[in-house]
């Protein structure tokens, strides 16, 4: 089978863990020829593989659909492509090969986010979102069939476009792959992280955006301050909250003015963005996992932060609840009252913290990338009448 992966939205976020785990998987199957059209420097990621090429092209955002249009179907027939992976919500209209579109963006359907922008005044990215939405529910009625990474959002999908080529596909994890690099952290990282040792550490693994929710996260730090004022609590996050260090247009002044007036700078470490192959040394330095998000598809972060060993405290949302099952402890995700509860609940029990350990590791097994490649492939070989079988695996 030749496999074409138009990879271009694929920048950051879990766009780009998708990317990253997915391409040595389908490296390793022979017989199986792919080509990957990604933005510059997506193929430094990756060693060089026998089977897979890589097709640059840099495409602003707003560039990127219209091209994609025009070009991809010229790429396709000069690459003789048999089946296309669209991996970027967006469909090629009229595809020449059966398609697969991954849709993994739960904006275009959050009636929270669009709420949101609202509060914020930012009524353009609302309008962008409209239209993008708009673009994208048309692309599940272009493609051949439609991947959800949940079958809570699969269900959304359906709902919200009237379509029903939506299948489910879990997207996975590896524990072995996922902690193999042993280089240690950045000195500034680490000298952060030092700082903060003795207390009880709450991790949120997020570039800042207006969906994962930070504001109600902050809002809980004055009650866990309250509750545990013997105890030293320190939230780290992923990102900073200073205007120009996250990707994407949104703005973190308000987070930031929200932590000067509830006076918990001291609580927060800021560490900046952490390169994906040393996130497990953060995972492993954390007491307990915490994420507030109003909207997700699958949330990376979560099976990671199980497969390490950590409890879990997140908002209550269908997908949280399918990925984590018993192995979390939820809140209503605008309540920072019932968020710090949670986190007090986790912390001053080890009988709480053992549980969802226990539970957490032995949920995270029951995801696997090599499992989603088999799902993937299968559903690709009965849109082509191609015959993948087991012989295909080195």
């Amino acid at each position: 089978m030749r496999l074409f992966i138009n990879a271009l939205a694929a920048s950051a976020g879990g766009g780009l863990t998708y990317i990253r785990n997915l391409i040595p998987h389908l490296a390793n199957l022979r017989e199986l020829q792919i080509a990957v059209l990604a933005a510059p420097g997506i193929r430094q990621e990756f060693p060089a593989f026998p089977n897979v090429e890589f097709i640059e092209m840099e495409l602003s955002t707003a560039q990127r659909f219209w091209s994609e249009q025009f070009k991809l179907p010229q790429l396709l027939g000069s690459w003789r492509a048999q089946v296309l992976v669209s991996a970027g919500n967006f469909a090629l209209r009229n595809s020449p090969v059966p398609q697969i579109l991954l849709s993994r963006n739960s904006l275009y359907t959050s009636g929270d986010f669009y709420r949101d922008l609202l509060s914020r005044h930012e009524y353009r990215m609302c309008l962008d979102t409209r239209i993008r939405g708009a673009l994208a529910r048309r692309s599940i009625h272009w493609a051949d069939a439609t991947v959800a990474p949940s079958e809570a959002f699969a269900v959304e999908l359906r709902s919200w476009s009237g379509a029903q080529n939506v299948v489910a596909i879990h997207h996975g994890f590896d524990l072995e792959t996922f902690t193999a690099d042993s280089s240690p952290l950045p000195v500034q990282v680490e000298q952060r992280l030092s700082a903060a040792d003795g207390a009880l550490k709450l991790l949120f693994v997020s570039h800042y955006n207006y969906y994962r929710n930070f504001e109600t996260l902050i809002r809980a730090l004055p009650a866990l301050r309250d509750s545990l004022a013997k105890l030293n609590v320190k939230l780290l996050l992923t990102c900073k909250l200073v205007p120009g260090e996250n990707p994407g247009a949104y703005r973190p002044d308000a987070a930031a003015r929200l932590v000067t007036e509830l006076g918990v700078g001291d609580m927060i470490v800021e560490l900046g963005a952490i390169a994906y192959r040393q996130l497990h040394h953060l995972y492993r330095r954390a007491d307990a996992y915490v994420t507030p998000a109003y909207t997700e598809t699958f949330a990376h972060p979560l099976v990671e932060a199980m497969g390490c060993g950590l409890p879990i405290v997140a908002s209550d949302l269908a997908v949280h609840r399918e990925i984590c099952g018993d192995a979390a402890l939820y809140f209503p995700r605008f309540s920072p009252k019932s968020l710090a509860e949670r986190v007090l609940q986790v912390l001053s029990s080890d009988d709480v913290q053992h549980s969802l350990r226990a539970k957490g590791s032995a949920r995270s097994a029951a995801f696997g990338w090599r499992k989603h490649v088999d799902q993937l492939l299968a559903l690709a070989a009965s849109l082509t009448g191609n015959n993948l079988g087991t012989s295909c695996i080195l």
